[in-house]
């Protein structure tokens, strides 16, 4: 049941163009997720499972040729988009691949304990999981040969073509689930997914339907992965709900996935990729021995940064005085803000997680928050500028 009982309740657009968390309806979002997949509407899939789609044997010869590949990828997009939302390729990495960069992950976990890094988890408590980040440029200069092997994958290729189209952006996340390890709460993805509820809502709904464009998630498996190892819970269709990124906060959308989710076993190579917007959280591993091991794919379209280079920190640095004196003569806060969101870098992102790991939520301190946080407690130049310095660094990849 609705946890908005109220008999004339708004639409999820309560005032027009933005979304409102206390117009998400339960009734709504079922109507939406309790749809079949209908395999008539994609005939290169292999297979529906609990509405998911299965690929892999019916384009293996068809990628050869440009046409049928550029079907194929329509089908992926529409697929992704208005259908389940995601889509698993059977051996979409050769095991014997993976298994190369299994040893590779793995002596990069091992140099990490040995240096007493314990790295955070936006969804775990420290330690309880074992964390690469930054796993892309961490495996091509620790083995490139193997980075080269794994990434020259034609489905990889192929999936990031059909939701973001050419000069896409791979990043990469090694993630191990321990025995034991304790199911995530359904939630979306970056970008929206990474903000709170509160957040989120500050962007207008076209935004909302728009970022979910900006990535693609994925998820290969390094070993074989049961049910009882944990594998990811997924919400088919559940990426179509507008107003899903104020939703998944809610309790009553978190008891509707857990009565509705599926779980799909997985086994070494096969990759599953999602669209970011669909609810979805790794399961429990509730094995005694099995450390399921997942290479999390974050592939970001190259329409994601801004055309000129801009040397905020400086710019930064050099505002800092003039703001500091016009905040003390009595200007506001709003008035302040104006000339840090003109100026500062706004966004946490792409950041190093290792350095700068999530401050009280998804998501580390902002450039613009760091400014705002000086000027409110008066801090000198000298200070800010050191702070500023340590902010800078930390962003920085340590490759």
């Amino acid at each position: 049941m609705s946890t908005h009982p109220e008999t004339t309740r708004p639409t999820a657009q309560e005032i027009e163009g933005w979304y409102s968390a206390a117009a998400c309806s339960v009734e709504e979002f079922a109507a939406l997720v309790e749809t079949r997949t209908d395999p008539a509407d994609y005939p290169w899939a292999d297979d529906v499972i609990q509405n998911v789609l299965i690929y892999g044997r019916r384009i293996q010869s068809a990628l050869v040729n440009e046409e049928s590949r550029r079907a194929i990828q329509t089908e992926l997009a529409q697929a992704l988009l208005t259908g389940p939302g995601i889509v698993v390729f059977r051996q979409a990495f050769d095991p014997s691949v993976v298994d190369r960069g299994t040893k590779a992950f793995e002596a990069l976990i091992a140099a990490q304990k040995a240096a007493g890094v314990q790295s955070g988890d936006h969804f775990a408590k420290p330690g309880a999981n074992d964390r690469v980040w930054g796993a892309l440029d961490k495996l091509a200069v620790s083995d490139p040969a193997v980075f080269a092997d794994y990434y020259d994958n034609d489905v990889l290729a192929l999936i990031s073509t059909a939701w973001l189209g050419p000069e896409y952006q791979v990043t990469s996340q090694i993630n191990v689930v321990n025995p034991g390890g304790q199911a995530q709460v359904a939630h979306r993805d970056y970008h929206l997914g990474f903000m709170s509820a509160e957040q989120s809502a500050r962007f207008p709904a076209h935004v909302h339907q728009l970022t979910a464009a900006l990535t693609l998630q994925g998820a290969v498996a390094h070993c074989d992965m049961p049910v009882e190892t944990g594998p990811t819970l997924y919400l088919p269709h559940s990426q179509k709900y507008g107003p899903g990124y104020l939703a998944f906060h809610q309790p009553d959308f978190t008891s509707y996935f857990e009565s509705h989710y599926v779980q799909l076993p997985l086994v070494k190579g096969d990759a599953a990729f999602f669209n970011p917007a669909l609810f979805h959280g790794a399961g429990t591993n509730r094995t005694a021995d099995v450390r399921r091991m997942a290479n999390l794919l974050q592939i970001s379209s190259a329409f994601g940064r801004a055309m000129e280079a801009v040397d905020r920190t400086a710019v930064s640095r050099a505002l800092f005085q003039v703001l500091a004196a016009r905040l003390a003569a009595g200007a506001s806060e709003a008035s302040i803000n104006n000339v840090i969101a003109a100026s500062a870098e706004g966004y946490a992102f792409p950041t190093n997680l290792d350095r700068d790991p999530p401050v009280d939520g998804l998501a580390p301190q902002t450039q613009a928050e760091l400014v705002w946080q000086a000027l409110s407690e008066g801090w000198s130049l000298a200070a800010f500028g050191k702070a500023l310095g340590e902010h800078a660094h930390r962003r920085k990849s340590e490759v």
